[in-house]
């Protein structure tokens, strides 16, 4: 589960790179990559986290 958590992180941590890139350089290809990473690994969490719930809820 720590790891999940982390990679989670790492992935939210690149895509706020990516947007910073954005901000700073005005290339589109940062802003559609970090879009593309932020919504992916929300979906990933949210997938990951209603399993939790799920086998919490058949214990």
């Amino acid at each position: 589960m720590a790891v999940v958590r982390t990679l989670v992180l790492l992935l939210l941590l690149a895509s706020a790179v990516l947007f910073a890139l954005y901000a700073g350089t005005g290339n589109v290809k940062y802003k559609r990559l970090g879009l593309v990473i932020f919504k992916w690994t929300v979906l990933a969490a949210l997938g990951f986290f209603a399993i939790l719930f799920v086998q919490r809820l058949a214990e």
